[in-house]
């Protein structure tokens, strides 16, 4: 069954979860951990994106953010793409270093922010890095500690978050602080990392309450939130898809696309598709790369197959390309 397209909306929550290739190590020491969050900040920043919860685990990444006005696409992408070729280079290795695709899933801002934050920040607890509440305000790795004033990373939105829990800041920290104290015990949330139905209903209980009285209700594997949430996120996200499937059926094509960036830049297509590194060539390639992805919603698997050059190469043109 084909994988279905990353919802990506502008302004809405996001669940984020990147794992190493064969559960793999992403980090190797706290060096490697450090230059992560050091390119998070830069490219949230960039991306006027709020990050409200994050944890760094050796093999895995889990981070909580609403994206900006351009999605989280680009942002994902700066960032994987960077940090994979930084840890390439440092530890003499080649080849992918993430699963081909990080998990995103959009949520319920009103009704889901705090279960996911409490759900991040005891990740370490979960993995039996650490045990208790004191030992996971001193675990550096996680967004827990900027949040009881332990540790300060200016691109943390560290205010909206305690604002759920009072106005003063001695009264928020020690009533957040009691909220993570009572999820201790919790243990895997399914309807908060997977689960179809069960995500978007919030539980096997309410998905057997909506059976037993014959309730229907809008779900997708992708969203964590109510039907009506999940009716409203597919109608947002159908209206991009229409966007481009207006222009497809305008008669614009990739092939249309390359045509028209060649001939302002008076280089054939076939050179093009011979895979030069000229830099003229190079940034032509990635000009063309981002319109068809976000003109007509190709995969970068498919541009690099028409511009003859690997998918690497694609990702990396477009990155270049999106830090200016």
């Amino acid at each position: 069954m084909p994988r279905q397209a990353r919802l990506d909306v502008p302004g809405a929550l996001h669940h984020i979860m990147v794992r190493g290739i064969d559960k793999s190590k992403i980090f190797k020491d706290d060096n490697d951990k450090t230059r992560f969050l050091e390119r998070l900040g830069q490219t949230v920043e960039e991306g006027e994106c709020s990050v409200y919860a994050w944890t760094l685990m050796d093999n895995h990444v889990h981070l909580l953010f609403k994206s900006g006005k351009h999605g989280i696409s680009t942002v994902m992408r700066k960032l994987l793409t960077w940090y994979a070729q930084y840890f390439n280079r440092r530890h003499h290795r080649t080849g992918h270093l993430f699963e081909n695709r990080y998990k995103s899933i959009l949520c319920d801002e009103d009704n889901y922010l705090l279960a996911l934050i409490r759900y991040i920040h005891l990740n370490p607890v979960r993995a039996k890095v650490v045990e208790t509440i004191e030992q996971l305000d001193r675990y550096p790795w996680s967004g827990h500690r900027p949040l009881i004033g332990k540790a300060k990373y200016a691109w943390m939105d560290v205010e909206r978050v305690l604002s759920e829990f009072g106005s003063t800041r001695r009264k928020t920290v020690g009533e957040y602080r009691a909220f993570m104290k009572e999820g201790l015990g919790q243990g895997q949330l399914p309807e908060l990392t997977g689960g179809g139905l069960i995500r978007s209903k919030g539980g096997w209980s309410q998905v057997l309450s909506a059976r037993r009285s014959g309730r229907k209700e809008e779900f997708d594997e992708r969203i964590l939130g109510s039907g009506d949430f999940v009716n409203t996120i597919l109608k947002e996200t159908e209206e991009k898809a229409k966007h481009q499937l207006k222009l497809r059926r305008s008669g614009k094509t990739f092939a249309g696309i390359v045509e028209e960036e060649c001939r302002k830049e008076r280089i054939s297509p076939a050179e093009l598709k011979g895979g030069g590194r000229r830099k003229k060539i190079s940034d032509l390639r990635a000009r063309i790369a981002k319109r068809g992805l976000e003109e007509l919603g190709l995969s970068f698997a498919e541009i690099a197959r028409y511009v003859g050059v690997n998918t690497s190469s694609i990702r990396k043109a477009v990155l270049r390309l999106d830090e200016g």
